[in-house]
Formats: structure tokens, sequence, C-alpha cells
């Protein structure tokens, strides 16, 4: 699967004057974009996001009461496509604080259809305690055990009801090896046109910072999900369109969550 070259790395010399961004790689010659071009806004949010994942900055946000975790532009791209799908079910594997659960049962309130299925290793007793408390939990449905064990597996399936439009979101353990179980196991669930998403596919764009291994070049959802997307050919591996001015942009470029998303096609 062919892959486009990032539009900087750790090495690279990057230099912004006024409206212009000067990238100069090793043995090669520089680059030079406006900043106002899809090169030049690419190239901003590698810095934007490689910054952030420094300050952890996604740390920093809530959604109704529970923290989520989250780049912002993420969750705007998610709604809409929550919004074009319409989805029955939303499994999610990683549920953290509960924030995410939260933010899809808004969505679900406001489409006026759809419930949760949130699945974790360990749903620690506060923050179960605050998710079962909440005024959207009715739509919440809470599943301990490993999200690639079988018994949890054939749990999420016995909450799903033939003919349900079904979209899941893994963002649990971001290994390849257990996304790709992952992948595996739940995107059988998934319906034609909706999504199975891979979250945190940013593992391999800010390997070596802090917080990093240097198994992150390879070992990343991303990974997962080309192999996955080969393998399956009822997938394909697409970012959903932009409902509105898609002409503004060529590619999504400020996400933690790249190549994340594979939509059913058959």
């Amino acid at each position: 699967m062919q892959t486009n070259p990032p539009p900087c790395t750790a090495k690279s010399r990057i230099v912004i004057e006024r409206d212009q961004i000067t990238v100069t790689d090793p043995d090669q010659s520089p680059r030079v974009m406006p900043i106002g071009s899809p090169e030049g806004f690419a190239v901003l949010s590698r810095l934007w996001l490689w910054s952030g994942w420094d300050m952890k900055h996604p740390y920093s946000f809530s959604w109704h009461g529970r923290p989520i975790i989250q780049e912002p532009e993420d969750l705007v791209r998610l709604q809409e496509l929550i919004m074009a799908v319409q989805p029955d079910v939303i499994v999610e594997c990683g549920v953290a604080h509960g924030g995410s659960l939260v933010f899809y049962a808004g969505l679900c309130k406001i489409l006026g259809r759809g419930r949760i299925i949130g699945v974790d290793v360990e749903i620690r007793p506060h923050n179960r305690a605050a998710i079962e408390a909440h005024p959207l939990s009715a739509a919440i449905t809470l599943i301990e055990g490993s999200s690639i064990a079988t018994e949890t597996v054939k749990q999420v399936r016995q909450l799903v009801q033939p003919g349900e439009r079904v979209l899941v979101v893994l963002d649990s353990n971001h290994t390849k090896a257990h996304v790709l179980v992952e992948l595996e196991a739940y995107a059988p669930l998934v319906t034609p046109g909706s999504y199975i998403i891979a979250m945190d596919g940013i593992k391999e764009w800010v390997a070596g910072r802090v917080r990093t291994g240097p198994e992150w070049n390879w070992d990343h959802p991303q990974a997962a999900v080309e192999d996955f997307a080969r393998a399956h050919p009822e997938f394909r591996l697409a970012a959903p369109p932009f409902p509105f001015n898609e002409s503004l942009l060529t590619r999504q470029e400020v996400t933690y969550w790249p190549k994340a998303y594979l939509q059913r096609v058959s």
C-alpha cells in the first residue's frame, strides 16, 4: 500500500518567515511553500501535533463532565461521521474515564436513536460510578474484560440485534498485534456503509519523542489497519469526506488518528 512521505520529520530543519515555510531534510534540496497551502498546512499541523503530544494537550479536555483525552478536531470529525451513518449501536473498546461514551450517548440522544457498548479490560470503580450516575447513562452498557477475549467478544455480539447499524471504535491497547486482533473480532459487526475506526495511529508520527519507545516506528495502529485492509477487500481504507467545503483541504492533517477509518463497502 503506497504511502505519502511525511511533511517533515524529526531530522527536518524548518524555518518559518512571514507567509513562507522552508523545510530542509538531510541530503535533500530545501522545499519552500506558502503557509496558506496544503503543504504548508501539513507541516504546521505536524509541528502542532508534536508540541501537543509533548505537552499532553488532549488531556486538558472533558465532555459533559467526563475527561475525554482526545484531540478536539478528531471529535468534530467523528461527530460528522456519526451524524452521517446514524448507527443503532456504537461499540468502543477502551473506556478510560468514560468521556467518549458520554460523547457518543449525547449524539445518539440528538439523533433520537442509538446506544453505546463500552469495553475495557479494567473499569475502575470511580469511573464506573461516574458513568453510571451520568444523565446519559441509560444509553451506555459497560463490559469489563479484555476486548480480544472470546467471552468479551461474545457478550458484545449478543447485545447487537439483527439488522442494526453498527459502528466500532478501537481505543484500547494500541499495539499492532492487539489492534489487528480487534479488527478481526469486531469488523464482522460493522454494517455496509459504516466504519471501524482504529485510533491513535499518531504513535508512528511521534516515535522518538517523550513517552514513546523505539518500537513505535512500526508497532502502531496504522500498520494493523493497512494489513487488515489488504486482507479484507470488503473494507476500504478511507477517511470520511468532509460534509462541507471539502475543496479547502486536500487531506486531514490535524489528527491523532491517521489512517484510522475502515469503511465496509460490501
